[in-house]
């Protein structure tokens, strides 16, 4: 049987399975040692995107989650930018649509020089 560019044999391949089946089948950690497993988040982390929607700016909270999300999702590579390319990069990198919707409410010939002009722009838009 052809394995093509895998490092590991048959043996190895089967023996991880039986090592992740307890895992998989339980959906929570099996080993009896803590060190084992890996660390949960901390408190202060700030939640996933897929867990809720979109964070919507005219809040404290809510312009540093949106930040938080746009970052993740921009990094700084498309800087600066405007709407356009900004919306591009956002569907290149699957960014989830909530997040796209909120960056189509830009100005579309404002250029854009980091994340933070851009949430400044949108809470400016956004009723008090």
């Amino acid at each position: 049987m052809e394995r093509g560019s895998n490092r590991l044999n048959v043996h190895r391949d089967e023996e991880m399975k039986h090592e992740l089946q307890g895992l998989l089948r339980s959906g929570h950690p099996t080993r009896a040692d803590e060190w084992h497993d890996p660390e949960p988040g901390a408190d202060d982390d700030p939640p996933a995107a897929a867990l809720g929607a979109v964070p919507r700016p005219g809040t404290p909270a809510g312009e540093e989650a949106l930040r938080f999300e746009l970052g993740r999702h921009l990094a700084r590579t498309p800087f600066p930018a405007k709407r356009r390319e900004l919306l591009r990069t956002l569907h290149e990198r699957h960014a989830p649509d909530g997040l796209i919707d909120v960056v189509t409410e830009l100005p579309p010939d404002e250029t854009f020089h980091n994340v933070q002009e851009m949430v400044t722009t949108l809470g400016r838009g956004m009723p008090a």
